[in-house]
């Protein structure tokens, strides 16, 4: 990824970020998260952007904004300039990058599910398109027996398999089991960290695998910032807000960066469904958050069943019954445990009629939609005119156009990409 950076992210770094370099320590006049809020706020409604603060003929602006901070304090804070080419400097010789929420590279899913809330950067090496591929969280304790290490790496490994990405914290323990797991077999794995980017980086056993694409470290706080409880506990909304669904295998009981990660997911975010271990000791831990409404995890032991965990959803807002309220439904049924009893009528006009058990997976139901949908496609659609015409993801549209073909239903063409109906003509007769 080129280090470029835009002026957009040379404002925001210079406003938030500490800029540790060598023995520099970070700066006390940087903006908090909450006065970085109000700034972006203030700055919208003028029809500004941050890049204007550090433009020519700034003072006017500048003194705009004095309502909301000292002067003399975003003046200290914008004139590190020199500071700041240091920074970029080092972060280039080690190939990692930085965004700021301007930056189109930077992750739809923290900006869609965190919105403001978003970290104002991202510090990072690896692939960045792999921060938007969604795929399984699992995170646990630091202090787990060898079992369930090895219970752990067995869940990477399924989820490489699968071809689906695995998004966890790097901390010793059960993320880093869960990640080993999947890099071990040629997984896609995203890591997200509280400390220690920059050493993380230059790990030898990682740099091939951030090189190849099969590796993401990335992580809102300075690349070389000390261990901070404050940060491991914010760091936890990312891991859940980057994935499609949640596996906690370990958990303290209302204690610790697990535990509250967790609650904070269940009670209040509600970005996707989280899962518990359901094998082996549980513990009082789990057994509590299942009660608060985590499903148990149904132990897919193919990449079949493990698109199928992945593909349930969680049913947000203020009348949505807890997760496990959900789940009583499908326990009865341990082999197939996303079955629903019914059927699912499609319109007979569809080019995509397919034989409908009278028990559906919630996978084989979205898939069902879509292939309805896009049996009524005229013209040939490229995958991304597919996904926005779904609204789903470019990944998920991709599964389906896969599959389609596989069946035969569609055709892919060349230069440039794109999918059309095959057979139409005998399938509308």
């Amino acid at each position: 990824m080129n280090m470029s950076l835009s002026p957009n992210t040379k404002a925001v770094l210079l406003l938030t970020a500490p800029l540790i370099v060598g023995r520099a320590g970070p700066s006390t006049d940087l903006l908090t998260q909450v006065e970085y809020k109000k700034l972006v706020q203030f700055l919208r409604e003028k029809q500004r952007q941050p890049a204007d603060l550090i433009a020519p003929g700034a003072q006017d602006l500048l003194g705009e904004c004095k309502h909301l901070f000292d002067y003399g304090r975003l003046m200290r804070l914008l004139d590190r300039g020199f500071l700041l080419s240091q920074a970029i400097e080092r972060w280039q010789t080690r190939a990692m990058w930085v965004l700021s929420r301007a930056e189109p590279e930077y992750p739809r899913r923290l900006k869609t599910r965190l919105k403001e809330d978003s970290p104002p950067i991202l510090y990072g090496c690896g692939e960045t398109a792999i921060l938007d591929t969604g795929g399984l969280a699992v995170v646990g304790s630091r202090n787990v027996d060898d079992d369930l290490v090895a219970h752990t790496e067995s869940i990477g490994r399924l989820v490489a398999s699968a071809r689906r990405t695995l998004v966890s914290g790097g901390a010793r323990g059960i993320d880093q089991a869960a990640m080993r797991g999947a890099l071990e077999v040629g997984g896609r794995v995203v890591g997200v960290l509280a400390d220690g980017l920059e050493r993380a980086v230059m790990n030898r056993e990682h740099r091939n695998l951030l090189m190849d694409g099969q590796l993401v470290l990335v992580s809102p706080y300075d690349p070389v910032a000390g261990f901070n409880v404050g940060h491991a506990m914010q760091r936890n909304k990312l891991i859940y807000a980057l994935a499609d669904a949640a596996l906690v295998v370990s958990s303290d009981y209302e204690k610790g960066g697990t535990w509250s990660g967790a609650v904070e997911q269940l009670d209040k975010l509600r970005f996707v469904t989280v899962y518990v271990r359901s094998k082996g000791k549980i513990g009082k831990g789990l057994e509590a958050l299942r009660r608060k409404g985590a499903f148990s995890w149904p132990n897919p032991e193919t990449p079949e069943e493990l698109t199928e965990a992945l593909a349930v959803e969680m049913i947000s807002g203020k009348d949505a019954p807890e997760q496990n309220e959900l789940f009583a439904v499908v326990r009865e049924e341990p082999k197939h445990p996303y079955k629903i009893q019914q059927s699912i009528p499609l319109p007979k006009d569809s080019l995509f009629i397919m034989s409908v058990e009278s028990a559906l997976t919630p996978a084989d139901e979205l898939f069902a939609k879509a292939r309805e949908l896009l049996g009524k496609m005229k013209t040939p659609k490229t995958l991304t005119e597919v996904a926005a015409e779904l609204n789903v993801s470019r990944s998920q549209a991709k599964e389906w156009l896969q599959r389609l073909v596989q069946e035969g239903k569609m055709k892919k063409l060349g230069k440039p990409v794109r999918y059309r109906l095959e057979l139409q003509h005998s399938l509308l007769e």
